[in-house]
Parts: C-alpha cells; sequence; structure tokens
C-alpha cells in the first residue's frame, strides 16, 4: 500500500531485479521461483517472481522465463497462462531438459548453480 492506503503495481525495479537474474540461467538449466528470489536478493519472494515472468507473457523478450519452474522441479500449471505451459515444457525441453512421467525435471541434474561460470 501506499502511504494513502492505496495498493499500487509491484516495483518496476524489483521486477527487473528478478529479470537480471533469469537472464543468468543458461540454456539446459532451470532454476526455482525461489531461487531467482533468494538470488535477487529478496528470499521469500518467490511468487512475486511468478507475478513478474507472468507479465512477460506474450512479449518479445530476452528473458528466459521458461527456465525458472517450482520447488517441487515441475512447471506451475495454470489455466491463466492460456497454452503457455505447454510451450514453456516444449522451450525446455529443446534446451535438452527432460521430464520424468509425472512432468518432474531433476533439480540435481538440470538445476542452475548461480555460482557457475
Amino acid at each position: 500500500m501506499t502511504q494513502s492506503g492505496s495498493t499500487s503495481a509491484p516495483s518496476t525495479s524489483l521486477y527487473q531485479r528478478f529479470y537480471e537474474v533469469v537472464r543468468r540461467i543458461p540454456p539446459g538449466r532451470v532454476a526455482t521461483y525461489g531461487q531467482v528470489a533468494r538470488v535477487a536478493g529478496y528470499p521469500g519472494y518467490a511468487r512475486q517472481v511468478g507475478y513478474a515472468l507472468f507479465r512477460l507473457q506474450g512479449q518479445n523478450t530476452d528473458i528466459p522465463w521458461q527456465r525458472v519452474i517450482n520447488a517441487q522441479g515441475r512447471i506451475s500449471y495454470s489455466p491463466f497462462r492460456l497454452g503457455y505451459d505447454d510451450l514453456q515444457k516444449a522451450l525446455l525441453q529443446a534446451e535438452g531438459i527432460h521430464f520424468d512421467a509425472e512432468g518432474q525435471v531433476d533439480l540435481q541434474q538440470f538445476g542452475w548453480d548461480p555460482g557457475e561460470a
């Protein structure tokens, strides 16, 4: 809420911090929403990372939004994503990410280490 008591849109600078982190995730790797939030300096803001990435839907962007998945190693399916769930899976598979029969990614194998070069 603002000082006047009204709610306002999320800070653009907050979203930009998340986008900067997501740009660092290399092809063939995934990160979780919570991991992106922590690396950006906002632990506990996993949901806000999701909101930030949702805002990219339908935009031509250099931000590899598809590389962010949930803490269970799955794509977070939602009726509001209008087919972007399936697109996300296809984009990740094209990068060599493998999903098991339950739609889960092995985070040990494909998880991003922010300390990687």
